[in-house]
């Protein structure tokens, strides 16, 4: 095994958690597997868009076929642009193809925009919010995904699995802009199940649709438009567990990019979109065909993270990580 670069930061070294970007997918020993999952963001299905319906299907069907044992499926939002109708093509679309049996979601900020259309569906920002509410808009997801409030804990093989969510939009507090704002009663939440789940020394698996910023590919600075209203405090409150793992998209930025898995005292990791990769020169700049997302291995004594491009049916050779 030939390693290309190792990273080895401070409380990463006393943990024993080191992240290492490796060649090929020479690291896979199925015998040793403990649980895999799948985690895709930014699908942005919506039933007019054919393109977005065609590269979803890819997707599932590309997993299917890649990762058949795959234990779980994580959506990590922008799922649609809100509407029902967005909703009810992404069930449509889950039940003509094949996937893991468990299924996790996270809100992004794509959940929000049917604010940004007519009562014909047409994109209307000078009549922003058409209508709509943000507690409309929030209660239409968690009537999708069947849970009472946007942030949730779920176990898969033992393992921790702790899902984050914006709770407000840019209609109740314009500064919030596309940025995910987690209230106090979130983050006292997550501390708390950080704590009882830092009991037992196994990864945690956290999810987020924004990234924190300035760390993953695509994150951009403070005050840059793309990150977490609450970006301190989540991180502060992160980097006292080591062990902690966390995806993000929003920012579409493919998997080739160096800064795609990066740890600061834990782990984060970018998923890209399964709807348009883009790269880092320019947003939304997609190259055709190309759809991709995260396949997480666990394995006794690592993670495995390879990234994944369905349109191409092909691994990401530049995206193959462990964390020991």
């Amino acid at each position: 095994m030939h390693f290309r670069f190792a990273l080895m930061i401070g409380t990463a070294i006393a943990a024993g958690l080191a992240l290492h970007a490796v060649e090929g997918a020479a690291l896979i020993q199925p015998q040793e597997r403990i649980m895999t999952f799948a985690v895709l963001s930014d699908i942005h299905v919506q039933n007019w868009d054919k393109r977005a319906l065609q590269t979803f299907g890819q997707a599932l069907d590309d997993l299917h076929h890649t990762v058949p044992q795959a234990e779980a499926l994580i959506i990590n939002g922008d799922l649609g642009n809100g509407n029902p109708e967005d909703y009810r093509t992404l069930r449509q679309m889950l039940d003509k193809h094949p996937h893991p049996r468990r299924i996790f979601y996270t809100i992004g900020n794509h959940e929000f925009y049917r604010m940004w259309h007519d009562r014909l569906g047409r994109w209307s920002p000078d009549t922003f919010p058409n209508g709509e509410t943000e507690a409309a808009a929030s209660q239409r997801f968690l009537s999708f995904i069947g849970e009472p409030k946007v942030y949730y804990e779920r176990e898969v093989r033992g393992f921790r699995f702790l899902f984050l969510g914006t709770e407000r939009y840019r209609q109740s507090d314009p500064s919030v802009q596309e940025d995910a704002f987690l209230s106090a009663g979130q983050l006292q939440w997550l501390e708390a199940k950080l704590k009882e789940a830092a009991s037992v020394r196994k990864p945690i698996f956290v999810f987020l649709h924004q990234p924190l910023p300035d760390t993953v590919s695509g994150s951009g600075r403070e005050g840059s438009g793309r990150g977490v209203v609450q970006h301190r405090k989540l991180k502060a409150l992160l980097s006292s567990y080591p062990q902690v793992l966390l995806f993000s998209g929003h920012s579409h930025r493919e998997l080739a990019q160096p800064r795609t898995v990066v740890r600061d005292h834990f782990v984060m990791a970018n998923s890209s979109s399964v709807r348009d990769p883009s790269h880092e020169a320019g947003p939304y700049a997609p190259e055709a065909g190309k759809s991709e997302g995260l396949i997480v291995e666990v394995y006794p004594d690592r993670v495995c993270i390879r990234g994944r491009d369905f349109g191409h049916r092909s691994w990401v050779p530049e995206a193959v990580y462990t964390v020991q």
